[in-house]
């Protein structure tokens, strides 16, 4: 058994309440950061390093009180500029030190991984109340009325208990017909999970059954339904207390879209101003009937790109009367807010750059016509330059959550695993997975973190049972969704087990027949148990949903962690196999506390050396400390 209190013995903070006072600062505002340094770690003196207009300033740090093991030190952030670095230096035996978002370092770092106050507004707190369960509605319910609307003549018919295309053209065209009056029709699944926001992916016309080659923006989908469909799934949602947030393309349109049909016609009309137009030949440049050349998404024809730096782009898709992004937030649909595809990839092309005016212009537009929408943006790659508070109010966290998940969880070699890469996935240990996350994390601020899509898996991606492949090590990667801080994230059917090699393939209908009797080959009563019970266990949790994060083991078939907000704290143990166990300290449990089970099946025990971790695995716990 390892004594593996050393994490512990480090100096510690995030930007919790802990640690932070709760509230947006404003520019001129002093905020007093708190510091706790374990007396084991031998710091004898702090002082706290600032980044003012670009220079580093250092004001010492006072001595603020304690508790059995380890002391306090506040300092004070002056708030200047509307994101302020700021890390810690220690006085320690064997020489400085510094501590940042990464860690604790016994050499020189950039400022890359320093905290950050922000005098930007968080994300809506109703973003974390509970799971997001995202639907793709072509694959979640049919109505009795979908099978009467006529099928377009891109679709291809399925039957619903068909295997989605994993490639092809038949990826993109299979039509099972599902449609928003079925997703009403099952909103007590969705609330029997807990969940607190449901998202849709596109519900406007297209040539596809993923509709991100919208051909209009002013109205919904007839095949789903129609705009009076979307306003009953809002009002029925709404009626049981969760929210509503769309699916919208800022990147691009359908070639098929009627800006572009008439852009293509008529190079006078506004229309064409719209849109990105090139030589033929370039990257990611297609080409029309006619010879034109014109921007499209990673080169595919069907979807040309926006340009924004056209005022008629802006009008027509924000600030206009019928522009969309407003439009769809006020009644009768009253959606609660946006997930922007391709954000990343909006506003950018060649050497101009109007990604971060794009964000921050749609925040406005949203919580101007909604003061409590919310924004989240999907980028699959490095976000954290995006993401410094002032656009997007959050990311779809591939990069900090998914992909370092799955690479400790992983089959070895499954092509799955590694999700975008023409390489098989590597089974890599719990080290790596930390390291990388809280790379990540340290680069935006706290209050981005704390409000993050955190996801095992989506429309996009391989099925989570596929990438680790067992029920068992599904529960340990769903256990770390629920909580580690963020939102979690849920594609319709990871809950029930669903399998799929990659996006297309994943996109697997809801065998609603197998659950109505209990159980089958595409429905796992198991594993929506666990889901089930770990969103009961966060909706229960103040630590989980809102408390900071400190690592106190990190092996490589184990990691453990603590969640503490004010009033408790939470340890968290994740064990990919069996592995040599550890034993914490005793000041982590209330005076004359036992560890309380909140979930799993591995049990802690309290002896005279302190808490007991065991090496048993696979296995989760979650246990209230105090």
């Amino acid at each position: 058994m390892t004594h593996a209190s050393h994490l512990l013995d480090l100096p510690h903070h995030d930007g919790s309440a802990l640690h932070v006072p709760e509230g947006t600062p404003a520019v001129g505002d002093t905020v007093p950061v708190r510091l706790r340094v374990p007396q084991a770690s031998g710091v004898r003196d702090v002082w706290l390093r600032s980044v003012r207009d670009g220079e580093p300033r250092l004001t010492p740090a006072r001595h603020d009180g304690g508790t059995a093991g380890e002391d306090y030190y506040v300092a004070d952030v002056v708030v200047h500029n509307p994101v302020t670095p700021y890390r810690f230096l220690l006085d320690a035996p064997g020489g400085y030190r510094w501590l940042d978002g990464r860690g604790v370092h016994d050499r020189d770092v950039p400022d890359a991984g320093s905290f950050r106050l922000t005098t930007h507004a968080p994300a809506p707190a109703w973003l974390a109340d509970g799971p997001v369960y995202q639907i793709f509605p072509d694959r979640f319910a049919r109505s009795g009325e979908a099978t009467s609307r006529p099928v377009p003549d891109w679709a291809v018919p399925a039957a619903w208990d068909d295997e989605p295309a994993g490639d092809g053209v038949l990826a993109g065209t299979q039509l099972y017909g599902g449609d928003l009056d079925g997703i009403v029709a099952h909103l007590d699944h969705l609330a029997d999970l807990g969940v607190g926001t449901v998202y849709l992916t596109p519900v406007f016309p297209g040539r596809s059954n993923h509709r991100y080659d919208a051909s209009t923006f002013d109205r919904v989908d007839p095949l789903l339904g129609g705009d009076a469909a979307y306003a009953r799934l809002a009002r029925a949602v709404h009626a049981r207390g969760m929210r509503l947030m769309g699916d919208i393309t800022t990147n691009h349109t359908g070639e098929g879209h009627e800006w572009f049909a008439r852009a293509l016609a008529d190079p006078s009309a506004p229309e064409h101003e719209m849109y990105v137009w090139a030589p033929p030949g370039g990257p990611d440049v297609a080409t029309a009937p006619d010879g034109t050349g014109y921007a499209a998404w990673l080169g595919f024809g069907s979807l040309p790109k926006l340009d924004w730096s056209a005022p008629e782009t802006w009008r027509r898709m924000v600030t206009g009367d019928g522009a969309p992004i407003t439009r769809y937030l006020r009644e009768p649909f009253g959606l609660d807010g946006w997930r922007v595809d391709v954000a990343n990839m909006t506003g950018r092309w060649g050497s101009a750059d109007r990604a971060h005016a794009v964000a921050r212009e749609l925040r406005a537009a949203v919580v101007g016509a909604r003061p409590d929408g919310a924004l989240v943006a999907e980028h699959f790659h490095d976000a954290t330059a995006d993401l410094q508070g002032d656009g997007w109010h959050a990311n779809m966290n591939y990069t900090g959550f998914t992909r370092p998940a799955w690479s400790w969880l992983a089959v070895d070699g499954s092509p799955a695993g590694a999700h975008g890469l023409p390489v098989g996935a590597v089974r890599r240990p719990g080290h790596a997975m930390v390291a990388t996350m809280r790379e990540f994390d340290s680069a935006v601020p706290w209050t981005v973190t704390a409000r993050q899509w955190n996801l095992l898996g989506s429309h996009d991606t391989p099925r989570l049972r596929t990438v680790v492949g067992s029920a068992e090590a599904a529960e340990v990667a769903a256990t770390l969704l629920f909580t580690y801080p963020g939102t979690p994230v849920v594609f319709a059917g990871d809950e029930v087990g669903a399998t799929g090699d990659n996006g297309e393939h994943a996109r697997t209908t809801m065998a609603w027949d197998q659950g109505a009797r209990g159980g089958g080959p595409r429905w796992d009563t198991a594993t929506l148990d666990v889901y089930r019970r770990l969103s009961a266990v966060r909706r229960g949790s103040s630590a989980l949903r809102d408390g900071g994060m400190r690592w106190a083991v990190v092996a490589d078939d184990a990691v453990v962690f603590l969640r503490e907000s004010t009033t408790e704290r939470v340890l968290v143990v994740l064990a990919r196999g069996p592995w040599e166990g550890a034993v914490l300290p005793h000041h982590l449990l209330a005076p004359g506390a036992s560890p309380e089970r909140l979930y799993g099946g591995l049990g802690l025990r309290v002896t005279t050396d302190g808490i007991v971790v065991p090496g048993d695995g696979p296995g989760v716990a979650v246990h209230r400390l105090a």
